[in-house]
C-alpha cells in the first residue's frame, strides 16, 4: 500500500461522494494508520458492518446514534468511541454532522484506484 503524502489541504484534497448522504475526504494513511473525515447529510444512515481494523471515531459536529455490538449511544461534538475489530457497528445521523474515522492499520478497501 501506498502512503499519502505529508500534508493535505482541505480545499485541494479530493471529497468522494459514497452514496447514501455520506462523502469522505482522505486526512493520511499509510499501511498502519488512516485518518478519514466523513460527512453526513440530515437523516443519513451508516449501515451496520464489520471490519478487521480497530476504528477511533471524533464527533466534529452534528448528533450521532451509534451502534457497537448491539448498544446504541448518542454522541455529539466533542465525543468519541473506539470499535474493536470485527465488532458489528453503524451510525445515524439525525442532524447533519462530521466524523473524523481512524483506522489501525489502514482500511485497504478507502484507497484502492487513488492514484
Amino acid at each position: 500500500m501506498k502512503q499519502s503524502e505529508h500534508f493535505s489541504f482541505g480545499n485541494e484534497t479530493e471529497i468522494e461522494d459514497i452514496g447514501g448522504g455520506l462523502k469522505r475526504q482522505m486526512l493520511g494513511f499509510n499501511h498502519e494508520l488512516m485518518a478519514v473525515k466523513i460527512w453526513f447529510e440530515k437523516g443519513a444512515i451508516g449501515y451496520n458492518h464489520a471490519h478487521r481494523h480497530s476504528q477511533v471515531t471524533y464527533v466534529v459536529e452534528g448528533e450521532f446514534h451509534f451502534n457497537i455490538d448491539g448498544v446504541t449511544k448518542i454522541l455529539r461534538a466533542g465525543d468519541s468511541c473506539f470499535i474493536p475489530p470485527h465488532a458489528d457497528h453503524g451510525a445515524t445521523c439525525p442532524t447533519g454532522g462530521i466524523l473524523i474515522d481512524t483506522f489501525s492499520p489502514a482500511r485497504e478497501d478507502f484507497v484502492e484506484g487513488l492514484a
